[in-house]
């Protein structure tokens, strides 16, 4: 990856600003959106380690660890993409000026080639040294997301986040596909819970950020419906999520922990709903989004205590 990253800098010297090794390393990995790869890496470890009854053998970290990475990379390029085709949009809002390639501190040659060479070693690892499905799975999820969703959905529907979440719903899938070699149902019902929950979450970032999408020109629902059709829809899903939230314990996957765990968290994440819907303000919306975070990232993590504690 330092190699390729040498690479790039010569490629782009004629292109861009001249920066230093160190300011370039930090350039390309803000394209891969580390924060939200921590996340997508966090809910394909979860999918891993479900898919493996009691504690792992070597082998089996071993081969978790490879996947982890090559889901990482592959990841990463799907960001790195995604930077590429919203740049002009990315330029319009305050929230992502700061990118690299929407300041023209990265052209677009260094950007795609970055993309390309994340994309082909984690598809090459993840067809070397996990299974050709977690391969297929995982280069059909940046297909989903840097192109079906970034480049047609996002433009064109206010229903952008609610087709596309398929694709941030996939790591899961993804974890379990590399240690099983499957898909069982036990996935899908993960698949599940992250598809309902990416509506609600990123709609109250939209909430307080509205300004900022209208002047981008994207069509995302605060814009073309309103604010309070817009909350509305955040507390329906937040019930609707509460539900799925409960399958896990009601399918055999976990016990009382998990379930105790899955109603707190989902009554809160509703009363923030109720809230938003019933008295707006931007930090209320704030709030709501940042609670998102915590109520998935607490709900995988008591799935995951709970599994070694029922094992």
């Amino acid at each position: 990856l330092a190699s390729a990253i040498c690479i790039l800098c010569r490629v782009g010297h004629m292109m861009a600003p001249v920066f230093t090794f160190g300011q370039r390393w930090r350039q390309f990995q803000a394209l891969t959106k580390p924060r939200v790869i921590q996340l997508i890496v966090f809910c394909a470890l979860i999918g891993m380690v479900l898919a493996v009854p009691g504690v792992p053998s070597w082998d089996e970290v071993r081969l978790g660890a490879v996947a982890c990475l090559g889901i990482w990379l592959v990841a990463g390029a799907a960001a790195a993409f995604n930077c590429i085709v919203e740049q002009s949009i990315d330029a319009r809002m305050r929230r992502t000026a700061w990118r690299p390639t929407a300041k023209g501190e990265l052209s677009n040659t260094q950007t795609l080639f970055f993309s390309a060479v994340l994309c082909a070693a984690g598809s090459w690892l993840l067809w070397v040294y996990v299974n050709p499905l977690t391969m297929w799975l995982t280069f059909a999820t940046f297909v989903g997301y840097a192109v079906i969703y970034t480049v047609i959905l996002k433009p064109l529907t206010p229903q952008n986040i609610v087709i596309g979440g398929a694709s941030g719903a996939m790591p899961p899938v993804l974890g379990w596909a590399a240690m099983t070699g499957d898909v069982g149902p036990e996935a899908l019902i993960l698949f599940l819970i992250i598809f309902l929950w990416t509506p609600p979450h990123f709609w109250a970032l939209a909430l307080y950020r509205v300004e900022d999408y209208r002047k981008s020109g994207l069509p995302m629902l605060p814009v073309t419906h309103g604010s309070e059709f817009t909350r509305l829809q955040i507390f329906l899903y937040t019930l609707v999520l509460f539900a799925a939230c409960l399958l896990p314990f009601v399918s055999g996957m976990s016990s009382w922990l998990y379930l105790a765990s899955a109603v707190v968290l989902s009554v809160i994440f509703c009363v923030y709903a109720v809230r938003l819907m019933r008295n707006y303000s931007d930090e209320l919306a704030r709030a709501t989004f940042r609670f998102s975070l915590w109520h998935l990232s607490l709900l995988f993590a008591a799935l995951l205590l709970d599994h070694y504690l029922l094992f």
